[in-house]
């Protein structure tokens, strides 16, 4: 079917929300996992079929996936399910999207693109809220300021949540600290290493360094050697952090981590549809020149659950109607800066550039 595509981790909370929004963009995905009892469930709830499919019987996705012409793989965390997925597509001819924001799997990916390319497939990671509105404010500044060297990328949530998904791989990567890109490579350093408050139009905020996904891909798509990333913290929780690099050696322990993971375990899939639409996502951006010039963009628009959904449908929609690269890509490199334009509710605004 042209309408159809494989939407793996259908079951998982952004699987979900995915599969429930389709027909809004006249989609029928073929929803899959490994969990029988919850496809069933989702399938008579949505009238949609099903598959179940462990990622590691390779016969069975590999059978599945010649089926289709795309696959949204929604089942993280991606450090240990985004190589099965990709290399499967690889047998089939399918293109290969994700909802990753995970840098380590961005830098893991981004090794097929020449099998990408030999194949005739796109292999797209972060078609979410990591990395789409950061992807494309960073391309735009990029035109705005083409001689930037500098990047500073920025989002806070007013209101919302975490995913049971979105949580656990927080906890998979507890310890290990922060990330920049300096010089285009990619360096790492201690977790919330700088702070600042930003003006993000709505409102201001206090944002910290973190290791988002644009520390891989806004180098991709606008080659600036040093990017910087934050994200919306309380300044007392950013305090806390800081002493963090203190207790890293405790928190990479398994006992550490599984012990958050249980309490993870015991808490709601994720926001309800009411705290979804009632929270705001906000990013922002800067690009400075090597004189010093600089110039700023910021958006705003649903939070991030809501986005991912709306953005990761968009773009399986254009993948299906043959709009696709061939090769690793990111989501504002073939689509454009003002692609998430198209998202309901996003509105942009540049602050200063020519």
């Amino acid at each position: 079917m042209q309408n159809s595509f494989l939407l793996y981790g259908a079951n998982g909370y952004t699987g979900e929300l995915i599969a429930r929004y389709a027909g809004e963009y006249d989609l029928q995905p073929i929803l899959a996992g490994r969990s029988e009892e919850a496809l069933l469930q989702l399938s008579a709830k949505l009238n949609l079929t099903y598959k179940v499919i462990d990622l590691n019987d390779t016969p069975a996705l590999v059978a599945a996936l010649k089926e289709v012409k795309v696959v949204v793989h929604a089942a993280g965390p991606f450090q240990f399910t985004a190589k099965q997925m990709v290399e499967a597509c690889l047998k089939t001819g399918t293109h290969y999207l994700d909802i990753n924001g995970d840098i380590a799997v961005f830098e893991m990916l981004k090794q097929y693109d020449a099998a990408a390319k030999q194949k005739g497939i796109m292999v797209m990671p972060g078609v979410g809220f990591d990395v789409v509105p950061t992807d494309c404010i960073a391309l735009l500044l990029k035109k705005l300021l083409p001689d930037a060297v500098k990047l500073k990328l920025a989002f806070a949530m007013i209101g919302g949540g975490l995913s049971h998904g979105t949580a656990t791989t927080m906890a998979n990567r507890l310890g290990e600290g922060g990330a920049i890109r300096k010089n285009g490579k990619i360096v790492r350093t201690s977790l919330g290493k700088n702070g600042m408050w930003i003006d993000f139009g709505i409102k201001k905020l206090f944002v910290m360094s973190i290791p988002w996904g644009d520390i891989s891909t806004a180098y991709f798509t606008t080659g600036i050697p040093d990017i910087e990333t934050f994200a919306g913290v309380s300044p007392k929780t950013y305090h806390l952090l800081k002493l963090q690099p203190l207790f890293n050696w405790l928190l990479r322990t398994s006992f550490i981590r599984n012990f958050i993971k249980k309490k993870i375990n015991k808490r709601g899939a994720g926001p309800t549809d009411e705290m979804r639409n009632k929270a705001t996502g906000l990013v922002w951006g800067q690009v400075t020149n090597a004189a010093g010039k600089t110039a700023l963009a910021r958006l705003s628009g649903p939070e991030g659950y809501t986005l991912t959904l709306h953005s990761t449908l968009l773009i399986a929609k254009k993948v299906l109607k043959g709009i696709a690269a061939p090769g690793y890509q990111t989501p504002a490199k073939v689509y454009g800066e003002d692609f998430v334009l198209e998202i309901p509710g996003v509105k942009r605004e540049i602050i200063s550039g020519d």
